[in-house]
């Protein structure tokens, strides 16, 4: 059976995608080719960055239909990061606000890939 653990989003500038996340994750990447990296994430899953003028097939579409979310253990986690992705300067799309699912915010990449943090479903 396959295994689905592999998220990729299409990335303008790889070198620059690599950089954000390799800060955000605080990690090097597992994985560095010209036009793909890929870091290993937690519960075995990988974020693969493709350039995307090399994708095959072209994308029908571009846009933030998705998200790539970041998941936490407590509500102090939640603001914890808030403070820290603000203060390293990534966009907010979201502010902090809670919402049904408890609190949560929306940070953007440098290609305008959406990052949500809230918490674990418990």
């Amino acid at each position: 059976m396959a295994k689905a653990n592999l998220i990729v989003l299409y990335v303008k500038d790889p070198l620059a995608s690599v950089t954000f996340y390799r800060a955000l994750l605080a990690q090097e990447p597992s994985v560095t080719y010209q036009t793909f990296s890929s870091f290993e994430l937690p519960g075995g899953f990988t974020l693969g960055l493709w350039a995307e003028h090399t994708v095959a097939p072209e994308p029908a579409a571009s846009g933030s239909r998705s998200e790539l979310a970041f998941m936490v253990e407590d509500e102090s986690a939640v603001r914890a990061r808030y403070e820290d992705w603000k203060g390293k300067g990534l966009p907010i799309a979201q502010e902090l606000t809670e919402m049904d699912f408890g609190p949560t915010f929306v940070a953007l990449d440098p290609d305008g890939h959406r990052l949500r943090v809230c918490l674990y479903d418990s």
